[in-house]
């Protein structure tokens, strides 16, 4: 049997409040395929922010472990230092907010360089056509040159989707990133994640309020009340596939 991408062991996180512990994740365990589209569904407050930031190592988990099989080598997230999660994380993982958090005083192009001129994976000039590339990709090339308070609120998810590929991740974990977008820009974002997975190979991990958007994920989980259920279902995004490779 093959080492999953992605594996979650026992994971739990508690927070300690004025009011008392909080637990906000109890025992999670999950298992994430190379190439899959996974969805993670639960109200507010269920878990779904503490659940990424436990995968992409941003906040330290009270107990279990979060193990990735990347780039030939099976590690563990949290044993790592700080400064070493934040390297793996720059060239591993890309991030994408409900919120966008495009820096306004740099326009498009500029806001897509940056993680790579951070990284130092690339040269200035082919982290400049690398950028355009993934605006090409997002269909906002013309854009360029634009400061991202002169783009719709979609547009400017489509350039952090950009942003999130900058460095080539194998893996997306995406928060809640059609939350404030209406319908039909939401299934424009859903149509460049699809893209993403069956095209480009990338894993991507997408948490959601939505119960309506279970049926689009290749696999989906219900996260309440900090524990993940059992509610995996084929999808129409697995159908697809299957017909795809036929």
């Amino acid at each position: 049997m093959s080492t999953p991408l992605i594996e979650l062991i026992n994971v739990s996180k508690t927070y300690s409040t004025a009011a008392g512990d909080f637990v906000a994740l109890r025992d999670v365990n999950l298992k994430v395929e190379a190439g899959e589209f996974v969805g993670v569904v639960g109200k507010s407050g269920a878990g779904k922010s503490t659940l990424l930031n436990m995968i992409n190592g941003v906040d330290q988990l009270s107990s279990g472990e979060v193990r990735v099989n990347d780039n030939g080598g099976n590690i563990s997230i949290h044993e790592m230092s700080e400064d070493q999660r934040a390297l793996w994380r720059g060239q591993s993982m890309g991030v994408i907010y409900q919120s966008f958090q495009l820096l306004p005083m740099l326009t498009l192009v500029e806001n897509i360089t940056l993680p790579m001129d951070l990284a130092d994976n690339y040269k200035p000039r082919e982290s400049k056509e690398r950028a355009m590339q993934l605006l090409e990709l997002v269909e906002l090339e013309d854009h360029a040159n634009k400061l991202p308070a002169f783009i719709s609120g979609g547009q400017q998810q489509r350039v952090a989707i950009a942003r999130a590929l900058a460095n080539d991740p194998s893996i997306l974990v995406a928060d809640e990133p059609t939350g404030s977008l209406d319908s039909v820009t939401a299934d424009r974002i859903f149509d460049v994640f699809e893209h993403l997975v069956s095209d480009q190979g990338k894993t991507i991990i997408m948490v959601t309020h939505d119960m309506g958007l279970a049926g689009r994920f290749s696999r989906n989980f219900t996260l309440a009340d900090g524990e993940l259920l059992d509610s995996e279902t084929e999808s129409k995004f697995d159908r697809t596939m299957i017909q795809r490779r036929k």
